[in-house]
Formats: C-alpha cells, structure tokens, sequence
C-alpha cells in the first residue's frame, strides 16, 4: 500500500498506536514484571529519540538560517522587490504569532492539568518569573550576545539564532567575495538534512514510545485537551484565513477578498489536499499570474522566496503550541517569555527543513527557547497532520496576497519585472 511508505502516515499510525498500547499498561499493576520492563524499554526508545533530535537541533538552526538569509543575496538587484516583500513576511506572521498567543490565552488549552513526565523533564530548569522592562531587555541582551561556541556548546538557541542571522547577513553584504563561504554552508546545509533524514526514519519508533508512556503515566484527560487545543488552533488559523490576511490585501492591495479566493481557489484546493507548499507552488505561481494579474516576474520572486520564509500558519500553531505545553507543565510564562516565544516561532520558519515531519525539530527549538521540555512534541503528534491541511492552505494563501501587494508597492515595469525572473533561484522547499 503506497500509503503506509508516507513517514507522516507512519508516524500518525504509531501515535495511535502508542496510545493503545499506553490504554493496556493502565490495566496492569504498576508494581507488575510487564508493567516494569515496558515502561523501561519505553523509556530507551523514547530517550534515544528526543536525543537524537537534541543533538541535531543546534547545527541544522545556524546552517538553515545561514542558509536562508543568504539566498538573498541572488537577488541583491531587486532591493525595492525584496525588502516589500521582506516587510510584507515580518508584518503577516507577527499578526500570526500575536493571534495565537491571544487565543491561547483566551481559551486556555490544557489549564489546570499537570503531566508528571514533563515536569520530570524540566526539574534541572529554573526560570526567574517576574522582570521589568529594563530587567528583561539587559536579560535577553546578555543572553543572545554571547560566544557563539559558548552558546552552541550550551544549547542557547536565541544566541545561535542571532550569530546565524549576522553570519547570514554579512553573506548577503559580501556577494561573490564569499561564495566559497556561502557555497561551504549550502553544504553543510544538505549534510546535517541527512542526518535528520536518518533520524526521522526513527521517529514512528519515538513517538510510539513518548505517547505509550504518557498514556500509560498520565490520566486519559489530556487526549481531551488536546482536542480543545486543536479546536483553538484550528479556528485561530481559519480567523486569521478569511479576515486578517483578507483586510491587509483590501488596504495594502487594493483586491477584493472575493476576488482573490476566486482565483487563488484552485491553489488553495492543492495547499489543503497536499499539505505542501512546495508541491502547491507550480499552481500557486499560476493562479497569481493568470486569475490575479501579478506580473510573472514579481510573482516568479515573491512566491518561491514567501513559502520559504512567510509561513503564517506555521508560526501561529508554534506560538500557540508553546503555551499550551506550559499549561501542561504548570508553568506561567512571563510578559517576557512570551515575547521570546513569538521571536523563535518567527525565525523558525526561516530556511525550515523540507523533509515530512521535520516540524518537530523547528518545535523542539520554540519550546526550549524557554525551557519547556523537548519531551512534549510527543504530544502533539497525533494531531499534526490534521492541523497541518488548514496551516498550509494560509501558507500559500498568504504567499499569493503578498505577491499582490508587492506588485502594487514595488513599481516595476515589465522590462524590470522580466530581469527579476531571470536571476529568480528556487529555494529549498518550505516546511509546513
């Protein structure tokens, strides 16, 4: 069956399995042989995992980021085309950030439930709750402007993210000086992809074992929070859909909603039943053409460049993803957590892995920016592949709208749009 090849599939199957087989251990004695051994050899498989997942996380954040800033540099003629479309990306998924943050707090997901095999996760970690404006801004100063090796060696990912940023930047500034830098990080870049290629061949394993042992250690009522969590999701990323995007393309765009779900419709069709940007991109750049009337030569830019780096679904489902595990953990994340919740859930969008699956390493980099345990994409699992439909048809959405605000705000003739093409460089495939 060709179905069952898919690694999504596989993982989705052996989260349903792992929570059967969590239901059975419940059966049994807690103190019994059986009940024992399997939770020990759970354990193994499950660390073994989240190891894994720990070890490739820092590299593939400082080579994907690396990576990603400086594909700019391709297109270092366009400034005017770039930098609207770059405005364009900040402004959209810091709307979608901020509505997740707001309708996790609105609804509270998982409040006023406890998983103990989180907070054994988290017991080394302590956090200062409470700081002032000036206490947070000199905290995060100091904590993102480290050594770089300091901070790698320490898994502080704000620092990695950060010197990846500034490393991504200077590439851009230096053009064809650095090449050889550049052509090193592209692959450095496909070397640590393989790495977590050989680790996602293990992930149905992994998360058999995390969701057996939560089930089994756990009472069954977190499988109802889950289902308000996804419900809250859900409905956030439609709101944000069919009103926030919808209102900047009438105000910024100067295009009727209606007008452009008619034409976008065929795009969006694909985007919900692929679940892939990258696939959906040959009829994303076809709609925005033909049905929307943006020239080739923006939309040849803006759409490959914005599903790499707009992915406003994505990074409300991440914000939205953090809050939720702390409620599970029993922890408040502060004014000032919140805030560096939204900054991770951002750049992780930047140069994302495009292998099926690989969210769960862009997830792990949110959830320990602020100490939550990287234990808890267990959780999250099960329902990934149904959220990632609805995430994925705002993706392209969102890439298509902007193509049509950076039509009417860059100001390209023909000619000029036409060289645009020319020098145009597909990225990597995005990650939804």
């Amino acid at each position: 069956m060709p179905w069952i090849k898919s690694l999504n599939t596989q993982i989705f199957v052996a989260a349903l399995l792992g929570i059967v087989f969590g239901v059975l251990l419940t059966q049994l004695a807690a103190d019994s042989v059986i009940y024992q051994a399997s939770m020990y050899g759970l354990g193994i498989a499950s660390s073994i995992f989240i190891g894994l997942l720990k070890l490739i996380l820092i590299p593939l954040i400082f080579t994907s980021i690396v990576v990603g800033v400086a594909n700019l540099q391709a297109h270092a003629q366009i400034h005017r085309v770039w930098k609207v479309t770059l405005l364009c990306c900040l402004t959209t998924t810091t709307l979608a950030v901020s509505l997740g943050i707001i309708c996790a707090h609105l609804f509270e997901p998982g409040q006023g439930l406890r998983i103990e095999l989180f907070q054994q996760a988290m017991s080394g970690f302590e956090v200062k709750q409470q700081f002032s404006p000036s206490e947070f801004i000199g905290q995060f100063i100091n904590g993102v402007l480290v050594n770089p090796f300091k901070a790698m060696a320490e898994n502080n990912v704000l620092a990695v993210v950060v010197f990846a940023l500034l490393v991504g930047a200077a590439l851009v500034a230096g053009g064809p000086r650095y090449q050889v830098i550049h052509g090193f990080f592209k692959q450095s870049f496909q070397l640590i992809m393989q790495i977590v290629s050989w680790i996602m061949w293990l992930a149905p394993i992994g998360i058999f074992a995390l969701m057996a042992k939560l089930i089994a250690s756990e009472s069954l009522d977190v499988l109802g929070s889950l289902a308000t969590f996804a419900v809250v999701v859900t409905g956030s990323t439609i709101f944000h859909g069919l009103v926030v995007l919808p209102a900047l393309l009438w105000i910024f765009g100067r295009m009727s909603p209606l007008r452009f779900f008619r034409g976008a419709r065929p795009a969006l069709i694909t985007a919900f039943a692929t679940s892939s940007s990258s696939a959906t991109m040959p009829v994303s750049m076809r709609c925005a053409e033909q049905n929307l009337g943006v020239n080739p030569g923006v939309v040849g830019f803006v759409v490959p460049l914005g599903s790499q780096m707009n992915m406003d679904g994505t990074a409300l489902y991440e914000a939205a993803a953090a809050l939720f595990i702390a409620n599970l953990v029993g922890m408040d994340l502060s004014i000032g957590q919140q805030v560096i919740v939204c900054l991770t859930a951002m750049i992780a969008s930047l140069g994302a892995p495009g292998i099926p699956s690989a969210g769960m390493v862009t997830m792990i980099m949110v959830l320990q920016s602020v100490g939550l345990p990287a234990e808890a994409v267990a959780i999250l699992l099960p329902i990934d592949r149904i959220l990632d439909t609805v995430r994925t048809v705002v993706n392209v959405q969102g890439d298509m709208m902007i193509s049509v605000v950076v039509q009417r705000f860059a100001g390209l003739d023909n000619a000029a749009t036409q060289s645009t093409a020319a020098v145009q460089t597909t990225p990597s495939p995005p990650l939804d």
